[in-house]
């Protein structure tokens, strides 16, 4: 198990003990599906947003292809060493489903993670489960936040967040403010 820098430590640490300022996150986006809207969340000022449509990715050991929803992906605009990504898997109906969706595409997101936690909490006033820990990405070590939100009517939203060794820690009050903001819309 790799020690996380003292920074590094604070950051995520302090990504879910509610270091939020809710007033830096200030363009509403909407997740939607098959033209249903499932939730909502705010991006920072001077972050980028990247959308996806559904896609298959190839498990290179297996040779088989796995389903990855659509995927919205944010990150400050002028560093790449931090990202938060969200997905709300078609079928995915509870958060044990969600948890088992992140062990399927796992190694696509994070190589040889270390889990230093999870928890239960709320977010926007649904259930949720929180997973952290440490990898690497690219050859870079990294701190992630993996949460499972339980929506209404049968979904979830899976969001991961990913601090690369180095990011600024004044990152984590924006992070916090887009998990502030998050919304069910069904």
């Amino acid at each position: 198990m790799r020690i996380l820098s003292g920074s590094a430590l604070a950051a995520c640490a302090a990504l879910w003990l509610g270091a939020a300022a809710p007033s830096l996150a200030d363009t509403p986006i909407t997740y939607s599906d098959a033209g249903r809207s499932l939730f909502s969340f705010a991006v920072p000022d001077f972050w980028a947003v990247r959308t996806g449509g559904p896609r298959e990715i190839e498990d290179t050991e297996l040779g088989d292809l796995r389903a990855v929803a659509r995927v919205m992906a944010i990150r400050p605009v002028t560093d790449d060493n931090v990202w938060m990504g969200f997905v709300s898997p078609a079928g995915v109906a509870s958060i044990e489903g969600g948890l088992r969706y992140l062990e399927d595409i796992d190694k696509f997101l994070v190589e040889d993670p270390s889990i230093s936690g999870t928890s239960d909490t709320r977010i926007g006033g649904l259930p949720a489960r929180v997973i952290r820990g440490t990898g690497t990405r690219d050859g870079r070590v990294i701190n992630f936040t993996a949460t499972v939100i339980d929506l209404p009517n049968g979904r979830v939203a899976v969001v991961v967040a990913i601090l690369r060794n180095g990011a600024d820690p004044a990152y984590v009050d924006d992070l916090n403010a887009v998990f502030a903001s998050f919304r069910a819309l069904q």
